[in-house]
């Protein structure tokens, strides 16, 4: 392989095309071009461009029972679609992954509509060009103004069509505010896969937020913080006397729901979903 090697290490596998699901034990190189799972009897390489979805602890049924940590890459090889399952520690899972996605959307050429909307108000930005970079834990477009997407504030995201073709709408929380970014990369395929790594992110919050308990007093609270309202303002808003908001402010700063800084109140990512998923429902 004359191309630059970015990973290297020994794990264990198990490919689709294998007579037996059971995995064994290979070597997996990563360059910038492509991807080879070796054993000692066999090499299967995988172009870069062939791969068109990547996912963590997610296996396909006739292998669960074989895997624990693992990264599943699905492929094109010809006309079929293949899967590859590798397995290896939670952190090499974790370095491998942020690295495969490195490899395939580093340097694409992406647009960027930043910011759509900031809060509910619509800015009027246009499409701009940058290109992707993607960071440990964020996304980056760089251009002539620069946009960051901290992965652990991603709060929506979906896919959807505009004249300039298919883009990504994410709404993620700056500076305690919540903001509507939007992006286009080349192709199908690399949205796809950028669409990918928001989602693992995104899903690791979702589980956390699902694990918080709140009273409806307190999410009347994350509502109000969210639609603006100040410490101050919260009394009236909720119908409790001063006392209470207090003891309802320290109980939403302990559960990570609520931050104060140089602006005020705001919800964090995980405040923000919580609202977001009851503004959600009340519409529907």
């Amino acid at each position: 392989m004359s191309e630059k090697v970015i990973a290297d290490f020994v794990a264990r596998f198990s490919l689709d095309t294998f007579d037996s699901p059971e995995p064994v034990k290979g070597r997996i190189v990563l360059s910038q071009k492509r991807l080879v799972l070796a054993t000692t009897d066999s090499k299967t390489t995988v172009p870069l461009t062939d791969i068109f979805d990547i996912n963590v602890g997610h296996v396909p049924g006739d292998l669960e029972s074989f895997f624990q940590d693992t990264i599943t890459i699905a492929y094109r090889d010809g006309d079929s679609r293949r899967v590859a399952v590798v397995e290896a520690g939670t952190e090499e899972v974790s370095r491998f992954k942020t690295v495969l996605f490195k490899a395939e959307l580093n340097g694409s050429e992406a647009k960027v509509k930043h910011p759509t909307r900031v809060g509910g108000r619509v800015t009027g930005a246009s499409f701009r060009p940058a290109k992707l970079k993607i960071e440990p834990g964020a996304v980056r477009f760089v251009g002539s103004e620069s946009v960051t997407v901290n992965l652990n504030n991603v709060t929506y995201f979906q896919k959807e069509k505009r004249d300039i073709g298919l883009v990504l709408v994410v709404r993620h929380a700056a500076e305690g505010q919540a903001v509507t970014s939007e992006f286009a990369v080349g192709s199908d395929r690399k949205l796809n896969l950028l669409g990918r790594y928001l989602r693992l992110e995104y899903s690791e919050l979702a589980q956390e937020v699902e694990d918080v308990k709140t009273s409806e007093t307190e999410m009347e609270a994350l509502v109000a913080i969210y639609s603006g309202a100040r410490s101050g303002d919260l009394a009236g808003t909720l119908g409790v006397d001063s006392s209470r908001v207090t003891m309802l402010l320290n109980d939403l700063r302990e559960k990570g729901l609520i931050d104060e800084g140089e602006k005020g109140l705001s919800l964090t990512a995980q405040g923000q979903l919580l609202v977001s998923d009851r503004i959600e429902t009340v519409n529907t």
